[in-house]
């Protein structure tokens, strides 16, 4: 049995305050692509579909087109759960599929965990999807007041999952956590704690023929190969500049999965560009996000804008010596001290969106030096 492994859409997301709408539209273009040209058996969307529990009606009349096309251009069964970011009640509500047989939309946590069972030549394959869920929802579900973790959540709807599992038939857990040993980016949310972030060990999974898990966004395996994360279709942030994007084919056999990545086209690249700001304006013009690092070492006039002209999408901008400054600062014992003139060009930045200029520098100055001249005298 073929599957189609993927998480994390984050629909109705935006880059910076840079609309995602028509990227994602292409996104979702290429999963039915490879649904098609692939002759996928079962899409997976491990969790996370909208980026927020109330997302954009477009973001909502989007993904409707396009499991509506799913169910009328592909054979291919659909599992999905909803992930941190989502509205479970809504996850659970999705209409598009309410009286297909081979579906299973889970959006908010059971206590009987009923798998969807398909069946190959090699006999039957069952589906679990395990929703995301909060301890306090969990506890009531499952009739525990014990659990108190996101280890302790997972661990219930694996012991209810497996229950339903036919005798002899392979297993397939979708699931939205954050398994111990996953690299995580700087734009997950952290499914934090007490004390810290709480991950599930892969341990929990133990029985399991494949394990389709959303929440980190880079495409990765955790604890064995075949529990893995999908990643996200699309960068959300310059951290991910330069990786490339996944979606999950697994083929599922008697003896075990054989998997492989087929790689996303994303209209708009994420980029960091570091140089002069004169050799940046010579660049080739491009609608990817940009991230410009300049080595100018004097301030210049509304760099942004004029940084604009060629890249339209150039969404942050800064100067390689103030990088230089602040990996001093981490590198330092303690936490280093901020200057008033530091504080103040911090303030330029982001009220009028540019570095402070020399002059205005020099003015600030010469100000805390009288100031400070004035308070020796008293």
């Amino acid at each position: 049995m073929r599957i189609l492994h993927t998480a994390d859409l984050h629909l109705g997301r935006q880059f910076m305050g840079l609309s995602l709408e028509e990227d994602h539209e292409v996104i979702l273009g290429q999963i039915l692509e490879t649904l098609v040209a692939d002759r996928v058996d079962v899409l997976v969307i491990a969790g996370d579909v909208f980026d927020r529990a109330s997302p954009p009606n477009s973001s909502i009349r989007q993904f409707n087109r396009f499991l509506k096309r799913v169910a009328e251009e592909t054979e291919a069964a659909v599992v999905m759960i909803s992930g941190n970011h989502d509205s479970g009640d809504r996850i659970e509500a999705m209409s598009v599929f309410s009286t297909a047989s081979c579906v299973l939309v889970r959006g908010i946590a059971d206590a009987v965990e009923a798998p969807l069972v398909l069946r190959d030549p090699q006999g039957e394959i069952a589906f679990s999807a395990l929703p995301f869920s909060y301890e306090y929802a969990a506890r009531e579900v499952f009739g525990d007041e014990s659990i108190d973790a996101p280890a302790e959540v997972v661990a219930a709807q694996i012991a209810a999952a497996r229950r339903q599992v036919p005798d002899g038939a392979r297993w397939v857990v979708v699931a939205h956590a954050f398994v111990a040993g996953g690299a995580v980016g700087e734009t997950e949310r952290a499914l934090t704690r007490v004390g810290g972030i709480e991950t599930v060990p892969s341990n929990v999974f133990d029985g399991a023929d494949y394990v389709a898990l959303g929440h980190l966004h880079k495409p990765q395996e955790v604890g064995a190969s075949h529990i893995r994360y999908s990643g996200a279709p699309l960068a959300f942030g310059f951290d991910e500049a330069g990786n490339e994007k996944s979606m999950t084919v697994v083929d599922l056999q008697a003896e075990g999965a054989e998997i492989r990545t087929v790689p996303f086209r994303p209209i708009r690249q994420v980029r960091s560009l570091t140089g002069a700001f004169s050799d940046l304006l010579e660049g080739t013009p491009s609608d990817d996000f940009i991230q410009a690092i300049l080595t100018d070492e004097n301030p210049l006039i509304d760099p942004m804008k004029r940084l604009r002209a060629t890249y339209p999408n150039a969404c942050h901008l800064a100067y390689a010596r103030q990088e230089r400054a602040a990996e001093t600062k981490v590198l330092g014992s303690g936490r280093a001290a901020v200057t008033p003139i530091e504080m103040i060009g911090n303030f330029v930045k982001v009220v009028l969106g540019r570095e402070p200029y020399a002059t205005e520098v020099a003015i600030v100055a010469e100000k805390l030096h009288a100031g400070a001249s004035g308070e020796e005298q008293t």
